[in-house]
């Protein structure tokens, strides 16, 4: 959640902010009309307090004084009244004006580019060159239906469309890449957890998903439970609502688990293969740091996402995402997209961002420093995503003859 002291006492400038991000500040208008009805309910409400304190003092005095209180008693509690009834009108204002921010994105960092869209991203480098093919290569799909490793028809017969079932060797690949990516995150310094993959509402409401993204959720009918988007989702909560010891941080985690989103919005968009799709496994990277370590976790995690591509012989590149395309939760995001042969471009393999206090606002995630109580930072990053990794292996990979070779690195997890 943005911070609202922030965005009264600097209006203009945290509207300069969030314009960068292509918010509509109408909402913000109405914020500044609310802190302002704040303001003066506050002040009443302080007003009266003061008359009642006063009139207090006085009655007190009449009263040991044995003098007539009748009309001071009824002065007395119609003040009571008015204070009472002008801190619950404050209190309504407040909870309105917290009901709002949770709607509100983040504020992006100074660095971020301008731009409108994912057209305006900005290539920072590549790493490695895409081999160049003497045939045509193929898409994954096409070579899935050669190799017999996704089954499209039954994925969708078992649930519905944009479910796929891997099957052989992919299947083994896919349990393969999550042993490595969990293994090379584990020696980059995180430590390996298994979270629920049903969390409630607050949780997701803690790292920024509700109640915005409401519809791109799946819901447990009858209960306060969704499947998780991401693990970026359990592995942040699990300090929601905790102080945690300066000497403790940085905490870092990785988790792999399946993630599921409706993609409400996005028909139309990557529905042949396994790009995009409702159910998908995912290895997820996040750091709960005080703010002065923000920085260098960042660029480790970018490190690590783009050291795993490159282990994988997977041609890829960083891009710094402009303000347009940054995501709601982030005030800083590198892409790392990998090279795919058979579509002839990068695709989006990892996002790596900085959430700066965000989060740790709405979840309540603080860290202490000497006597006080401060914020700390989060961060989140895949290393990686499996079903684009296996996508990315499948098209980099594959032969004039339409047989899929094996990275050198995954050979020891997949000959167990």
């Amino acid at each position: 959640m943005i911070d609202l002291k922030y965005l009264e006492k600097n209006f203009d400038e945290a509207s300069a902010k969030l314009a960068k991000k292509g918010v509509d500040l109408t909402i913000l208008d109405e914020l500044k009309v609310q802190f302002a009805m704040l303001k003066e309910a506050k002040q009443s409400f302080e007003d009266k307090r003061a008359m009642q304190k006063s009139l207090s003092k006085e009655f007190g005095a009449y009263k040991a004084q044995g003098k007539d209180i009748t009309e001071l008693k009824y002065k007395l509690d119609k003040l009571k009244e008015a204070a009472t009834l002008l801190e619950q009108k404050a209190n309504s204002i407040e909870d309105e004006l917290a009901k709002k921010a949770l709607v509100i994105p983040n504020f992006p960092y100074d660095v971020v580019p301008n731009g409108e869209s994912e057209d305006d991203n900005i290539e920072i480098k590549k790493i490695l060159t895409p081999q160049e093919f003497n045939f045509t290569p193929k898409e994954h799909w096409e070579l899935a239906e050669i190799n017999s490793w996704i089954d499209f028809t039954r994925g969708v017969k078992l649930a519905k469309s944009r479910f796929a079932l891997l099957q052989n060797r992919a299947a083994k690949l896919e349990r393969a890449l999550i042993n490595f990516f969990l293994d090379k995150n584990t020696k980059a310094g995180f430590n390996e957890v298994s979270p629920p993959i049903l969390n409630n509402s607050k949780m997701l409401q803690g790292t920024g998903q509700l109640p915005k993204f409401e519809d791109d959720l799946f819901k447990i009918e009858g209960e306060d439970l969704y499947l998780i988007p991401t693990a970026e989702v359990p592995l942040t909560n699990i300090f929601n609502d905790e102080i945690l010891q300066d000497s403790e941080l940085p905490v870092l985690l990785t988790a792999a688990t399946p993630c599921f989103r409706k993609e409400a919005g996005s028909a139309g968009r990557d529905t042949r293969g396994i790009i995009r799709q409702h159910q998908f496994d995912k290895v997820e990277m996040v750091a709960i740091v005080k703010p002065e370590q923000s920085d260098e976790i960042f660029e480790m995690m970018v490190k690590n996402a783009s050291d795993i591509l490159t282990e994988l012989g997977l041609p890829h590149r960083l891009v710094e995402l402009c303000g347009g395309d940054l995501g709601f939760s982030a005030a800083r995001t590198i892409d790392l997209e990998v090279w795919l042969p058979g579509q002839n471009q990068y695709r989006e393999i990892s996002s790596v961002s900085i959430m700066s206090d965000f989060q740790a606002r709405r979840a309540k995630i603080r860290y202490k420093d000497g006597k006080k109580n401060l914020l700390t930072h989060t961060l989140n990053g895949s290393a990686l995503a499996v079903g684009r990794t296996i996508v990315a292996i499948m098209e980099n990979y594959q032969q004039e003859d339409g047989t899929i070779e094996t990275p050198e690195a995954l050979k020891p997890y997949l000959n167990r």
